[in-house]
C-alpha cells in the first residue's frame, strides 16, 4: 500500500527532479500524476522506468490524493495550493509564498522534522529557499553543541536556481563569447552571467539587502532558532548546478575545529570532505546529483572569541529543492499520514 501523489510543475527543473527522487528513493506510490500548465499539456516526463504524460493543472480535482509536491512558482501556487488543501491533499510547496506564514511549517527534515506535525492547520508545508536548506543542515548540529550567536554567509549560487531560462542564458552567452559575430544580451539576469559574477539575486529591499538575502535571514530563524543573527550576501555565479557558501559562525561557547568536524561527520545529511591539501574540498562539480550537503575548509576564526569558518556545497535542485520536498513527504508519511 502506498500514497496517491501529485507533482505540479512536472516539466520544470525542480519538478523533474522531484519525480526522479521519488523513484530513486522508492517512495511508496500507488498512483502518481504529473501536472503542468496548459502550454506543456501532454509533455512526457520520466518516473523511474515509467513515462508519464502531463495533465492540465487547471481544473484538476485533488480529491482522493494524499500528497501534492508543488514546483510552480508563487503566483500559480496562490491559486492552486489552497484548492488542493481544501480538497484534502497535503501540499508541499517549493515556492516562497507560505514560508513566512506562522501557521505553516517550514521544514528541513534533518533539522526540524517535528515541525511537519503542524501541517494540519492549513494542509500545507513549506519548502525553504535553496541556499537556506543546505546551510541549516550544517548549522543545526553545531548549534546544538555550542549555540550559534551570529552567522555571516556569502553565497555562490548557480544559474539553475533561476530555472531553465537561467541555464540557457549562461550556455548561450558562453558560446557567444567565442563567436565575435554573436551577441546574447542579458534577459534572465541583470548583467552578463558568462565569465562574470552578479551580487544580486531577487529584488532589492529598502535596507539595501536583496530578497534572497532576507530569505536566508528569516528562514534560518524560523527553522533553527529565532535568536540567531544572520547577515548574507548572495551572489550569482556562472555555474550550472550547485550552490556554494562561505560561512562564518560565532558561537556562545568555544567549539574546537576538530570537534566541529567530528560533529558534522555524524550529522544527518552532511558529508565532510576536509583535507588540507590541493583538491581536499568539495566544489559544485562534484556535488551534482548527490543527496548530501558537503562541508569542507573547517577552521577556527581567530578574529573573534568563539569563531569558526566552513565551506558548504550542495546540489540546489536536490537538497535545495526537490530532495528536501521528498524528504518532507517521507517524514509526513512516517509521522502523520496513513497509507491508502
Amino acid at each position: 500500500m502506498g500514497y496517491k501523489v501529485v507533482v505540479a510543475g512536472a516539466t520544470g527543473n525542480v519538478g523533474r527532479e522531484m519525480l526522479n527522487i521519488l523513484a530513486e528513493r522508492q517512495f511508496p506510490v500507488d498512483e502518481i500524476v504529473a501536472l503542468a500548465s496548459r502550454r506543456s499539456l501532454g509533455t512526457e516526463v520520466s518516473f523511474g522506468d515509467k513515462t508519464l504524460k502531463t495533465k492540465d493543472i487547471e481544473g484538476f480535482d485533488f480529491t482522493g490524493y494524499d500528497i501534492a509536491l508543488f514546483a510552480i512558482g508563487s503566483e500559480p501556487t496562490k491559486k492552486y495550493a489552497p484548492l488542493a488543501a481544501s480538497q484534502g491533499c497535503v501540499v508541499i510547496d517549493n515556492s516562497s509564498l507560505y514560508r513566512y506564514d506562522p501557521e505553516i511549517p517550514l521544514v528541513v527534515p534533518e533539522v526540524n522534522p517535528e515541525a511537519v506535525e503542524g501541517y494540519s492547520r492549513k494542509n500545507i508545508i513549506a519548502n525553504p529557499n535553496c541556499s537556506t536548506a543546505q546551510m541549516v543542515v550544517a548549522l543545526k548540529p553545531l548549534h546544538d553543541r555550542a549555540r550559534i550567536k551570529r552567522v555571516v554567509v556569502s553565497t555562490y549560487q548557480s544559474v539553475s536556481g533561476a530555472g531553465k531560462d537561467g541555464m540557457d542564458e549562461l550556455w548561450d552567452q558562453t558560446k557567444a563569447v567565442y563567436n565575435p559575430t554573436s551577441e546574447v544580451p542579458p534577459q534572465k539576469f541583470p548583467k552578463q552571467i558568462a565569465f562574470n559574477v552578479i551580487p544580486h539575486i531577487d529584488v532589492f529591499m529598502e535596507d539595501g539587502a536583496t530578497k534572497e538575502e532576507w530569505k536566508m535571514v528569516a528562514e534560518t530563524k524560523k527553522i533553527v532558532d529565532t535568536s540567531i543573527k544572520v547577515t548574507a550576501t548572495c551572489v550569482r555565479v556562472p555555474v550550472f548546478v550547485g550552490h556554494s557558501e562561505a560561512i562564518n559562525i560565532e558561537f556562545a561557547d568555544f567549539l574546537d575545529e576538530d570537534e566541529a568536524r567530528d560533529i558534522l561527520r555524524e550529522a544527518p545529511g552532511v558529508m565532510v570532505i576536509d583535507k588540507r591539501e590541493p583538491g581536499g574540498y568539495v566544489t559544485p562539480v562534484e556535488c551534482v546529483g548527490d543527496y548530501a550537503t558537503f562541508v569542507s575548509r573547517i577552521r577556527q576564526d581567530s578574529t573573534i572569541e568563539n569563531g569558526l569558518n566552513l565551506w558548504c556545497v550542495s546540489d540546489n535542485l536536490r537538497k535545495g529543492a526537490a530532495l528536501n520536498a521528498v524528504q518532507i513527504a517521507e517524514t509526513l508519511g512516517n509521522r502523520c499520514l496513513k497509507k491508502g
